[in-house]
């Protein structure tokens, strides 16, 4: 039976979570598909998360504001300044539904994070989706350019999902000189951490410059609380007033606010972790280039493969050894960076593909 209901949403693809690690018969399997850090949580922290368990019989504080304060202090804002969400995902979320409505438009580069679409279209907004150059990177006159009066949000992916390209400093002034100043700018930064560009825009530097600037941050990925749901946006007082009216109420539980507050006071053990990711992502894709792969500086916790229309082809040698990636059909296939042994699966298996001719031809 069909209900009556938004035919928009029939549209949409569902949001797709990262398969797990496949089983193969005598195959140690990884699951490189969902951008996760592939440490464990630190021994501080567990021990923070298990000194919450008594109190999950009652509501969080729906503020967060413990861990508001913390990060104001880390960022130098005021806490007025810092609104939480489960996870970005759920903060930006709640920034496009305060933003955008019907007959409104939000600008973002594709392809790029698959909940754009879902989030945008939730809200009863319209995409105006911008295409990535051929170097898989932002197309930042054409975003300015599709600029209307009807623009209530832009979104700046960086690095951006799934291509692992970086935005430059001096593209994102450009976007941000262009556009009227009553239009606001995110700065969707969840893979900050590892991001080495020298030439990449700092979105906190524009922050203190630009008064229509938002971003966006989260503990899932270099602090590894992917599980725990919860991450930040930095933003105008008023504008985070406003998302705190269309938050999910109580969404940040107890235990997530303790495991980013310890996490926080963990950072240089953290950081460590991220320098040992962006290591084994440089020692990835070093032995890939020698093999023949022709793949652009990655700065996040993972790296793309550009492989066309043998993209479905080539994801069942992964599949066969034991990996999970994630798959884009006829476009490529994004893998992030996990254990050694994991990666050093990835430089087997590309080297195979290389071997039975998948390179893409020049040009391509």
């Amino acid at each position: 039976m069909i209900f009556k209901h938004r035919s928009e949403i029939d549209t949409l693809p569902a949001y797709k979570q990262g398969k797990p690690a496949p089983v193969a018969p005598g195959v140690r399997s990884f699951k490189l598909s969902s951008n996760e850090n592939p440490y464990q949580p630190l021994e501080s922290v567990k021990a923070v998360i298990s000194s919450r368990l008594d109190r999950i019989n009652r509501y969080p504080d729906m503020r967060g504001w413990d861990v508001v304060k913390r990060l104001a202090k880390e960022v130098d804002v005021a806490p007025e300044n810092i609104q939480l969400g489960c996870g970005s995902t759920e903060v930006i979320t709640q920034l496009v539904n305060f933003l955008a409505g019907s007959g409104d438009e939000v600008i973002y580069p594709w392809r790029s994070f698959e909940a754009y679409p879902i989030i945008v279209t939730g809200a009863g907004a319209t995409s105006v989706q911008v295409p990535l150059t051929k170097e898989g990177t932002h197309d930042i006159d054409a975003m300015i350019a599709a600029v209307t009066d009807r623009t209530r949000l832009i979104i700046v992916n960086n690095p951006n999902n799934p291509t692992s390209t970086s935005v430059t400093d001096a593209q994102a002034r450009k976007l941000l000189n262009s556009v009227p100043s009553d239009v606001i700018v995110l700065f969707d930064e969840a893979y900050f951490q590892f991001n080495t560009d020298t030439d990449t825009s700092v979105a906190m530097d524009l922050y203190r410059e630009y008064p229509n600037v938002v971003v966006a941050h989260t503990f899932s990925k270099a602090y590894g609380l992917a599980g725990l749901r919860i991450g930040y946006a930095m933003g105008p007082e008023a504008v985070i007033e406003g998302m705190n009216k269309v938050a999910l109420p109580f969404g940040v539980t107890d235990i997530a606010q303790a495991a980013a507050i310890a996490s926080l006071d963990a950072y240089d053990e953290l950081d460590m972790r991220v320098q040992n990711i962006v290591a084994e992502r440089g020692r990835v894709v070093d032995a890939l280039r020698k093999q023949g792969w022709v793949i652009d500086e990655p700065q996040a916790n993972f790296f793309w493969l550009a492989l066309g229309e043998k993209t479905e082809e080539a994801a069942e040698f992964f599949v066969s050894s034991g990996l999970s990636v994630r798959v884009f059909p006829s476009e490529g296939i994004r893998i992030s960076v996990g254990e050694s042994e994991a990666n050093d699966v990835v430089i087997r298996v590309c080297q195979d593909l290389v071997d039975r001719g998948f390179l893409p031809a020049d040009g391509e």
